[in-house]
């Protein structure tokens, strides 16, 4: 894997995350929330699509990375952010900010999640395989 092809899944990552909710209000949470009849069997549609699109990102994530690396990957995040805020370089009470800064944390470590065997490989020289059951 190249940087260009790590670079596309992290875009493809926060393309998802920012489609499923952002500050904006143009988002797929939006436009479902309140929940009503107009338009169904399109946001039913659109709201699968996207359910599955997070479960093959999150099945990659939770077996490339593991509940340690994603757990370990927050804390980093959430230690940069207080330390933002320590420095004075962000303020608690912009919202806004931290609602952005949390839908890049997610797509971030969903990007890593799905390129991390690619990852591994340039760094360690090592393969990841698949469990492959003998038929």
């Amino acid at each position: 894997m190249n940087t260009s092809g790590f670079f596309l899944r992290w875009l493809f990552a926060l393309l998802l995350v920012f489609i499923t909710y952002n500050p904006t209000h143009y988002s797929l949470f939006h436009w479902l929330y309140p929940f009503q009849n107009e338009q169904l069997p399109l946001k039913i549609l659109s709201l699968l699509v996207i359910l599955v699109i997070y479960l093959i990102f999150l099945r990659a994530t939770f077996r490339s990375i593991g509940l340690l690396g994603i757990i370990l990957a927050f804390s980093v995040s959430a230690t940069l952010v207080w330390l933002f805020i320590d420095q004075g370089w962000m303020r608690v009470d912009n919202y806004k900010a931290f609602s952005w800064i949390l839908l890049v944390v997610i797509g971030t470590i969903l990007g890593i999640g799905v390129s991390w065997s690619h990852i591994r490989k340039k760094l360690t020289g090592q393969f990841d395989t698949d469990d492959v059951e003998d038929s």
